[in-house]
């Protein structure tokens, strides 16, 4: 007995040793610059006993960065970013008291009643009762990080705000966001996510709050309550969750026509993104923008990901859900932490402020730009870069930086005015109102992410959370107790003036311009302007969503709203609910946009992660070239081998990391895989026949005569044999620049 409890022992200290070592060379590989793998949840590798010594809080991960140091008065701060950090070696009450404690409460007797003068219990208790904060009412779900975008001068001719100066570096904090979903929700539901970015600017803050679909699913804000009532789960059962496959949905958006084109763009690959870092963002609506003369134009803006647009294949979508439910959120941070920064370039589309012949103003091409439900095709208005952003920095803490993160389409800045867009007017109403209750009152603005990196001097006093120091008598203007401060900005410093606009009809109705009433000739447009195998995926999308509803009638009435956008569409999704197909109706003549398409164009492999797939038995300096190779290249390797910790022999130099095992790998996260060699293992048969299955790149160091058994031939496409580890990467590259092979047969269908 003794002799197994001394082996025993040995093993414990061996596996502590290794884990050290591990340890080790991961800070080490971090404090050099060095490649590192995602995924460490601490700065300092933890060990395996207690630690018995105290220290202070560690130092933040190499990726994580906070708000940058300002006072809620927007003053640069000399603190560091850890000045509002927990502080000391020890546990201490609220008020800094150190505590001896916290296992146990103070009562009268081991066995007696605990007491009330238990400071320690009732604090500790009482804070934990009050943790949570209401959660938004839509984009509940999301993830943020921070980062810098820098202009290129190319706005100066349109835009006099100072964020597009040229060479002008401004930082940013972005957050993305499903829509319907509570904040439990799964990441990869079918659903418009949100992509809202804040600009700390020198002239105050600036947020662009979009979604990742260019057009929105009503014309009017007073209908906002009646689209989420209608998407949000059935108020008797509390179900489905972040879903839009139920009847309340498609009860509302078949009869409030105006939803369609919006829906329709939900429906295609556009509602399941591969990526948070591979999404476009749009700011939906029509802003105008004022030069140094004076003169005004109207844009729309757009974020263009380096990386392309990207999505999930319905199936990985569902798998996705039940094996990772935060998978996106995941992968931005890891990418973020890997130092793989997703960046996108800023663009507007830009329309003359003018009137046209009918004497109606902001309209272009006869397309009305105050309809949040229309787009402008980039055909007919070309999108033009005037800045990049790029994200280089996670969290440090979600709930003070992404869930306490408050937007407002009303947070201009000199240069950048709205429009009468009648759904961004009622925005500028909501997203104020709604941070009383969110974020506890009027101040939410003097939370650290949420300060203006700008000199504040408001004459706003009090309120619950005030954290500014206000100095003076005299909050009012005009005033002398204060000197007259604070003065009023002339036009020349630097002050934001609202565009003076004629209003040429003076009536006042509550009814929409003639030119709002086309609901169905732009989802026409951008149905035709998808390639086969979109559409394919478009009409199993409505076959599925509206499969799972209950009501007979809600589906009819769908599907004959499709006939309005595309007969052939409508017959293909009655035939897949058993339904007659509806009668065929007069569709707009559109003339189709290459651009709405997301296949059929080449992306960088930036980013990108790569799947190694080994054998215990495999090679190591064959995976630690390829892992290399993968480094080098700007992708990201994960290893997956049959166990955790290493592949090789750490005291012997030549370990190679292992980031997933046989049992923690599934295909959804791995845009491409390389198998150095083919395990006999159900679970990584599973692996490869879905990498397969959605058309996804396979790489492989054995002969491809092996894969017989998956449907894999030496002349499947996207599939690829390499003589060397040297030779993976070259390979794979052009078949990743294409994003899938969607030329590849599906095995269902052959």
């Amino acid at each position: 007995m003794a002799a197994k409890k001394k082996s025993a022992a040995s093993g414990a200290k061996s596996t502590a040793k290794k884990i050290a070592d591990k340890a080790e060379q991961i800070a080490e590989d971090i404090a050099g610059g060095g490649d590192v793998v995602p995924g460490a949840p601490a700065a300092k590798p933890p060990t395996v006993e207690e630690p018995t010594e105290p220290t202070g809080p560690l130092p933040t991960k190499h990726d994580q960065s906070g708000p940058t140091p300002h006072s809620p008065t927007g003053e640069r701060s000399s603190d560091g970013e850890d000045a509002n950090r927990q502080q000391g070696e020890f546990l201490t009450t609220a008020q800094g008291a150190r505590v001896t404690d916290t296992d146990h409460s103070l009562k009268a007797g081991r066995r007696g009643p605990t007491l009330l003068q238990d400071h320690h219990l009732r604090e500790k208790i009482m804070h934990f009762d009050h943790e949570r904060i209401p959660e938004r009412v839509v984009h509940a779900r999301g993830a943020g990080a921070h980062g810098v975008f820098r202009a290129n001068g190319a706005a100066a001719s349109v835009c006099k705000a100072g964020v597009f100066a040229e060479g002008k570096e401004t930082e940013v904090f972005v957050r993305f966001s499903t829509v319907l979903g509570n904040r439990g929700s799964a990441d990869t539901v079918r659903d418009t996510r949100g992509f809202a970015t804040k600009f700390y600017t020198d002239e105050g803050t600036w947020d662009l709050v979009g979604n990742n679909i260019p057009v929105f699913f009503i014309q009017d804000a007073i209908k906002f309550p009646d689209v989420v009532h209608a998407g949000k789960p059935h108020p008797d059962r509390e179900i489905p969750q972040a879903q839009s496959a139920h009847d309340t949905f498609w009860d509302f958006v078949s009869l409030h026509t105006e939803a369609q084109h919006h829906t329709l763009w939900n429906m295609s690959d556009r509602g399941i993104p591969r990526s948070y870092r591979m999404m476009e963002g749009f700011g939906i609506h029509t802003f105008r923008l004022i030069n140094d003369a004076g003169e005004t134009s109207l844009v729309k803006f757009h974020w263009k990901p380096h990386l392309g647009v990207h999505s999930q294949v319905w199936e990985e979508a569902q798998i996705t859900a039940g094996m990772d439910p935060d998978f996106h959120r995941r992968d931005l941070a890891d990418a973020i932490e890997a130092g793989a920064f997703p960046k996108w370039d800023l663009g507007i589309q830009v329309f003359p402020d003018t009137v046209d012949e009918n004497g109606v103003s902001e309209m272009f091409h006869g397309i009305d730009l105050l309809d949040p439900t229309k787009i402008v095709p980039e055909e007919l208005a070309p999108v033009q870069v005037i800045g990049t952003m790029e994200l280089n920095a996670n969290v440090k803490n979600f709930f003070a930086e992404t869930e306490q993160v408050a937007f407002h389409p009303g947070h201009l800045v000199p240069g950048i005015d709205v429009t009468n867009d009648p759904l961004l007017q009622g925005r500028l109403f909501s997203y104020l109102d709604t941070q009383l209750t969110r974020l506890g009152g009027p101040n939410f603005g003097q939370i650290p992410i949420n300060r203006p990196h700008a000199p504040v001097n408001d004459m706003l006093r009090d309120g619950f959370h005030q954290q500014a120091d206000h100095a003076g008598v005299a909050p009012y203007q005009p005033n002398t107790l204060d000197g007259g401060c604070p003065f009023m900005a002339g036009t020349t410093d630097g002050a934001l003036v609202e565009v003076a606009q004629g209003i040429a009809d003076a009536q006042i109705e509550r009814r929409s311009p003639a030119t709002f009433d086309d609901h169905f000739s732009q989802a026409t447009l951008f149905y035709a302007s998808l390639t086969d195998v979109e559409r394919e995926h478009v009409a199993e999308a409505y076959t599925f969503e509206l499969g799972k509803c209950y009501e007979e009638a809600i589906k009819a009435r769908q599907v004959e709203k499709l006939a309005h956008i595309d007969h052939d569409l409508a017959v293909t999704v009655a035939a897949g609910l058993g339904l007659p197909a509806p009668a065929k109706v007069p569709v707009a003549e559109v003339v189709t946009s290459p651009a709405l398409s997301q296949i059929g164009k080449e992306w960088p492999s930036d980013g990108r992660q790569i799947g190694i797939l080994v054998t215990e038995d495999s090679d190591v300096d064959t995976v630690s070239e390829l892992v290399q190779a993968v480094f080098d290249d700007g992708m990201v390797p994960l290893v997956i081998a049959p166990t955790g910790g290493v592949l090789g022999d750490t005291e012997a130099g030549t370990a190679v990391p292992v980031s997933r095992t046989y049992q923690t790998q599934r295909s959804i996260e791995f845009d491409a895989i390389v198998v150095v060699d083919l395990p006999a293992n159900p679970r990584t048969d599973i692996l490869i026949s879905e990498m397969f299955r959605h058309k996804k790149a396979i790489a492989s160091l054995a002969s491809v005569d092996r894969y017989t058994e998956f449907g894999i031939t030496s002349d499947t496409p996207g599939v690829v044999q390499a003589d060397s580890a040297g030779g993976v990467v070259p390979a794979l590259k052009p078949l990743l620049a294409n994003h899938r092979m969607w030329e590849r047969p599906d095995p269902a269908r052959v």
